[in-house]
């Protein structure tokens, strides 16, 4: 009988230390990886290649649209239409290239009492010419505590040199104009940054810059929205970040945003990778109480 015991309690043991290991193990992170290559100039049907999406666990904030006409590129693929004709706009995309040491600029709002915490951010590029195999290479990111290169204004993280980037692949969608749909010339890439940082209330800007292999680029596609010319207040550097002018498109003059997407947690009710943290622990400290009982039982049945 005692033998019997013991042996079910060694099986519970044995699986609460199991249970225990297992969650340990666990990480709770999304990764997101693109790629896809053009055969002989024929774009891929966009159902048959895996897309780098931006984050699908807490966004916090999203810029504005990049999409304007879903669905209605080649192979089924979504596209960012510059609106020529009904809009006059004449600027596919701004430069930010590391290259060339130009910037570019735009700014968000934290209204909730304790703040984000930000896990990353992700960002919006495409070189002219490239397949929807990413040719991005690095991306760098400064974040101010107000407009960037004025009085007063205060880098509160990041830096202009190190290459944050952690995943980068096509977005699915093509940078187009109104006659030129179904164009593969510009497949936009979406660059996710790690960042993991905290910040309180307030107006911040975010000031970054990519690199890639071609030539050409990497151009930042603006805001897009059907019939709106006006699209927000994106800034640009074109003397490696020490002077700011506002965006606008050169044939209409007006002043135009960039699509970026903060992804993360309101700050005190904890990250991602916390919460996971908290049950590991729980569930070794539940093995090791069972583990408790067990040794107990045990050395009374034998006393």
């Amino acid at each position: 009988m005692i033998k019997r015991k013991v042996l079910i309690l060694s099986t519970l043991l044995s699986f609460a230390l199991c249970i225990g290991s297992a969650w340990a193990g666990n990480l709770a992170t999304d990764e997101y990886t693109g790629g896809g290559t053009v055969v002989n100039g024929v774009p891929p049907n966009i159902n048959s290649v895996t897309l780098m999406m931006a984050p699908m666990g807490n966004i916090l904030y999203d810029n504005g649209p990049l999409i304007n006409s879903p669905g209605t590129g080649a192979g089924g693929a979504d596209e960012s239409i510059l609106e020529t004709i009904t809009l006059g706009l004449n600027i596919f995309g701004y430069g930010h290239q590391v290259a060339a040491d130009n910037r570019i600029a735009d700014d968000f709002t934290i209204n909730s009492p304790g703040g984000w915490l930000i896990s990353n951010i992700t960002f919006y590029a495409y070189q002219t010419s490239s397949s929807i195999t990413s040719t991005m290479t690095a991306a760098n990111l400064r974040i101010w505590d107000g407009i960037p290169g004025e009085v007063g204004s205060q880098v509160v993280w990041g830096d202009d040199s190190t290459n944050i980037m952690t995943a980068t692949g096509w977005s699915g969608i093509y940078r187009v104009t109104e006659t030129t749909s179904g164009d593969t010339l510009r497949p936009i890439m979406t660059n996710e940054v790690a960042v993991n940082t905290v910040l309180i209330p307030g107006t911040y800007w975010l000031d970054w810059q990519t690199d890639g292999t071609l030539i050409s680029g990497p151009w930042a596609p603006p805001i897009s929205i059907l019939g709106q010319a006006v699209t927000g207040n994106g800034m640009q550097s074109v003397d490696g970040g020490v002077t700011y002018a506002a965006v606008v498109d050169s044939g209409t003059a007006d002043p135009a945003g960039f699509p970026f997407i903060i992804a993360g947690n309101l700050n005190g009710f904890g990250a991602p990778k916390t919460i996971p943290l908290l049950a590991n622990e729980m569930l070794l400290l539940l093995a090791a109480l069972l583990a408790l009982v067990a040794l107990v039982t045990i050395r009374r049945k034998m006393a």
